[in-house]
């Protein structure tokens, strides 16, 4: 694991058998420590928690950071079904079963956050408290797609993505620049250096890898969901947001607090998509006082 800059807490990688498929997860902080799983979103993987890794395992946390599935070095399962959302939130209940605890932490950006909203509404006794980067509520997103022009323009891509084999074709001839523009043209000039855009590159080129993360989008469309008992949100929530996130739009985020028991919303009024990366001193910050607090959220939380 040498080879990624950025990080110096010692790291140690393995494979986790979940749900049927084989997660490359990475590990740093004690093993005993109170576990923290960060679920990175689309395009990136593991490395994409890369700034908050060092903090949270300073702070003696058991910081786990998977390759979910269709990424990087995981299982690459064929089939849009195998993206469904309620098997991408099974896939965090087996590592936190792997961990051997019953509750964890959850931490998540983009789809990440989007399994975290699943998973506290199908799984919430296994959910200590989780919070999510730039993501809103499914039933606000939904929602949003169908009468918000603005969002609609926004997630033009999504729709892109339901087309067969063109987008990997586009992808893959262009050796996945495209996925790479993503990252370094929508965030804050200089918040990924060509070195790290390279191991993202990396990671996109791993066989199988392009139309696995495509699946994901395909699976929110064609694929059916198990009935959700109730769409509230029990478990303890931090929103942190980047108001100049290009994708979703931050009108998504309060109507998103509001459907949180327990919740408190942050916004980053500077960054864009990318927060974790480019308000990282800011966000572990938020994080260390979420995940430290006895009670998970100050008496203020709305």
């Amino acid at each position: 694991m040498s080879q990624f800059p950025g990080i110096a807490s010692p790291l140690r990688e393995s494979f986790v058998s979940t749900n049927g498929v084989s997660l490359h997860v990475v590990e740093a902080g004690p093993a005993d420590g109170s576990p923290v799983i960060l679920l990175h979103g689309f395009p990136e993987f593991w490395y994409g928690w890369r700034r908050q890794i060092d903090p949270l395992a300073a702070a003696g946390f058991r910081v786990v950071v998977p390759d979910q599935r269709g990424y990087n070095t995981s299982d690459k399962p064929r089939g849009v079904a195998a993206y469904n959302i309620d098997l991408l939130a099974a896939d965090v209940i087996g590592l936190i079963d792997h961990l051997g605890v019953e509750r964890a932490a959850v931490v998540g950006h983009d789809w990440g956050a989007a399994v975290i909203w699943w998973a506290a509404m199908r799984h919430p006794a296994r959910i200590e408290r989780a919070a999510v980067l730039n993501v809103p509520h499914p039933v606000v997103m939904r929602r949003e797609l169908k009468r918000n022009f603005s969002q609609l323009r926004k997630s033009w891509y999504m729709f892109f993505f339901q087309l067969p084999r063109l987008p990997e074709w586009l992808l893959e001839r262009k050796r996945c620049q495209p996925l790479v523009d993503s990252l370094a043209k929508t965030s804050r000039p200089g918040t990924f250096t060509p070195d790290e855009l390279e191991h993202y590159r990396a990671a996109f080129l791993q066989p199988g890898a392009v139309t696995a993360m495509l699946n994901w989008y395909r699976a929110m469309i064609r694929t059916q969901t198990a009935k959700i008992e109730s769409v509230r949100i029990r478990v303890p929530m931090l929103m942190l947001w980047g108001a100049r996130d290009r994708f979703i739009g931050r009108e998504l985020a309060q109507p998103s607090l509001e459907l949180c028991d327990e919740g408190r919303l942050e916004f980053f009024e500077q960054a864009t998509h990318w927060v974790q990366h480019e308000e990282a001193a800011g966000i572990n910050a938020q994080l260390l006082q979420f995940l430290q607090a006895p009670s998970p959220l100050p008496a203020h939380a709305s």
